[in-house]
């Protein structure tokens, strides 16, 4: 049986905010860079011909591991109600979103000689396992930054009224 919150529940409960970590979020952060490893691993381990040696690969491999770092760092600072970084992981998210345009559908269409023969880069297969990961990757990440943006801001409010109280 579910009960009714009180409005003194809401106040414990966002009172509780000043002295927990805000896991949620951070479980949500590591959860798209889990998503973000599996596409990773979907794509590098690729080996058609000389398909993926080109700069276009190489700057996707420093982007994932920018983007990694970024989403770690994140990760941590909303753990403590950091509101700047549902920003960060917000634009990681759209970026995720971004990544589908780029390399699987590329290498969807893409054909390339290998041992004499004309193959595809990317079989419909994989392709579609790739914009799967990076869908929920981006889902995970946005998520996150749109549940730590409402629970700073709650947390703020309350401390305010708080500081309001005692002056």
């Amino acid at each position: 049986m579910s009960k009714v919150k009180t409005p003194e529940d809401k106040y414990i409960q966002r009172d509780r905010m000043r002295y927990i970590k805000n896991s949620e979020c951070a479980t949500l952060c590591y959860l798209g860079l889990l998503f973000d490893v599996f596409y990773f691993v979907l794509i590098y381990r690729q080996d058609v011909g000389t398909y993926y040696y080109t700069i276009q690969i190489g700057a996707s491999i420093i982007y994932n591991l920018i983007f990694m770092l970024a989403v770690f760092l994140a990760s941590e600072a909303v753990k403590n109600y950091k509101k700047n970084y549902s920003y960060v992981l917000l634009v990681a998210g759209a970026m995720q979103i971004v990544r589908m345009f780029i390399i699987p559908l590329r290498a969807r269409s893409a054909e390339t000689l290998v041992s004499g023969e004309e193959v595809t880069v990317m079989t419909n297969g994989t392709f579609t396992k790739a914009i799967i990961y990076l869908a929920i990757s981006a889902a995970a990440l946005i998520f996150s930054a749109v549940l730590n943006y409402i629970r700073c801001t709650a947390l703020e409010s309350h401390v305010k009224s708080l500081e309001n109280s005692k002056a």
